[in-house]
């Protein structure tokens, strides 16, 4: 178990030595503590990053505290609701892409609310869509006519290669996912899908099935989904060679199956799982060897999709592959609740064989605030934003990798970035203390990332699209300045892991 943090110059008064017992291998790890509360204290006041300038200050809070909500949260949420960080975090503002606590203090956003804030916090092109919508008709069903399903429908179409022009609307990724499948599955009339190890696809009944991370599956029945070997480059053991990979696919196929198959669904970047790009070449193989056992292609765009990797709008383009199905949420709506499946005419077909329906599913507000976003990300080039500084944020990580042996990979694309840490370069040991600590610190200096991957040691930054490289410059000099700080306790000759 992980005790609460201190920071480096109040616990340097009162121990020399900080360890930590890492429950899962049977390892504690020392931390010794070199530098002296002088020189931390000078430090702190001359050289601490700063927050670039921005012109809003939220209104004074007047609501409930932090110490109350959690309170709340304790009694009447579910237990199986965690959060980040020891004092967990009261936000209650937003503008773009900072948050605001019940104190007024800014925070840098480079998390989105996991990949989904793409325009930024509360933008007033979005929160304008919402409000008159919801001034006018906030729901009715669509059973009856109303224009901002159709105009989103039509919008999002267009956004999309060859004839992927049908549009279901839901309200989630997991959603979404669930009734891709389901139509690969009638459409071909077999049931058996291929998902990637590592994967995150949501957490019903049939997308647990396809994910593929034992942290995010419970002991419920799951039939007819099989992993095949995740084409990794930095962990896996084909390294950037896809072709290799995608061999299992078809092992799979051929000693798994009846050798005709429903489909295969993966992400072009893994988010939950650590933000991970498939290895090239890995996607067109596998989708040859799809198409030739009857399968669908489905192309999970929930994290990636809406100009987030900056070089294609959609993930999947970045391979060079055109899916079945496409399905999205998250930053379609910019914080709204909504999904999204695409398909083309023919397969969306049979789902007329019996009555689907989805109540909010084309909501007229969520589908507002939906054709609002698309609007934002083309008048204010969002897409080239995310490319241009999302090419500038990688330089500056990299060149960070080469300063800090605890930085083991850095990867990504456009605004959806991974930092896995390590304490062993060859072994690959994940870091989970150090990921827990440095994520503790850059909180204190004012910048808020996500954590992911199967061991909880990558670094997830998917900032709002609106992210300049200003933010990219304060976030990689926080991270310096935090790795600087603990590189005494982890690259000092007394540092110890042992049994």
């Amino acid at each position: 178990m992980v005790h609460g943090f201190i920071s480096p110059w109040r616990r340097v008064l009162s121990e020399t030595t900080y360890s930590l017992r890492r429950g899962q291998f049977g390892r504690r790890r020392c931390f010794s503590l070199v530098a002296h509360k002088a020189e931390l204290d000078k430090n702190n006041i001359d050289s601490v990053p700063k927050l670039p300038p921005f012109d809003y200050s939220p209104p004074p809070y007047t609501g409930p505290s932090a110490v109350d909500i959690l309170s709340k949260r304790k009694e009447y949420l579910s237990p199986s609701m965690f959060y980040f960080y020891q004092k967990p975090l009261n936000v209650v503002d937003g503008r773009m892409q900072y948050l605001f606590d019940e104190n007024g203090r800014r925070y840098l956003d480079a998390f989105g609310g996991i990949a989904t804030v793409s325009c930024g916090h509360c933008h007033p092109d979005v929160v304008d869509a919402i409000v008159n919508q919801t001034k006018r008709l906030q729901h009715s069903t669509i059973l009856y006519l109303n224009n901002a399903i159709a105009d989103f429908a039509e919008a999002l179409a267009n956004k999309l290669p060859g004839n992927l022009k049908v549009v279901f609307f839901t309200n989630s990724g997991t959603e979404a996912n669930e009734l891709a499948m389901m139509i690969a599955r009638l459409y071909t009339g077999c049931h058996d899908i291929i998902s990637l190890r590592n994967a995150y696809h949501g957490n019903a009944a049939g997308t647990m099935g396809a994910t593929a991370q034992s942290n995010w599956k419970f002991n419920v029945i799951q039939s007819g989904v099989h992993h095949a070997i995740n084409p990794d480059p930095y962990r896996g053991v084909f390294g950037s060679e896809g072709e290799k990979y995608a061999k299992d696919v078809q092992d799979l196929i051929q000693f798994g199956t009846s050798g005709n198959i429903a489909g295969f669904i993966s992400e072009a970047i893994q988010g939950v799982g650590g933000i991970i790009e498939l290895a090239p070449g890995y996607m067109p193989a596998v989708y040859s060897t799809i198409k030739k056992a009857g399968g669908l292609c489905i192309a999970d765009e929930v994290q990636a999709g809406f100009a987030r990797t900056g070089s294609h709008f959609w993930g999947f383009e970045n391979h060079g592959v055109v899916p079945d199905i496409v399905t999205m949420a998250k930053g379609i709506g910019n914080g709204i609740p909504l999904g999204a499946v695409v398909t083309t005419p023919e397969i969306a077909e049979v789902l007329t064989r019996r009555s689907y329906f989805n109540t909010f599913g084309g909501n007229p507000v969520c589908t507002a605030a939906g054709l609002a976003v698309l609007k934002v990300i083309e008048k204010e080039k969002l897409q080239e934003n995310a490319h241009v500084v999302g090419s500038h944020f990688k330089e500056r990580l990299t060149a960070l990798k080469d300063k800090y042996d605890l930085i083991g990979d850095v990867r990504g694309r456009g605004l959806m970035l991974g930092i896995e840490l390590v304490t062993d370069h060859k072994l690959k040991t994940p870091a989970k203390l150090e990921t827990l600590h440095i994520m503790e610190q850059l909180k204190e200096i004012g910048v808020l990332v996500g954590k992911g991957g199967f061991y909880g040691n990558v670094f997830r930054m998917t900032p709002p699209l609106c992210f300049t490289k200003e933010d990219a410059d304060f976030l990689v000099d926080a991270m310096d300045y935090t790795m600087g700080k603990i590189r005494p306790y982890f690259k000092n000759p007394t540092f110890s892991n042992t049994l």
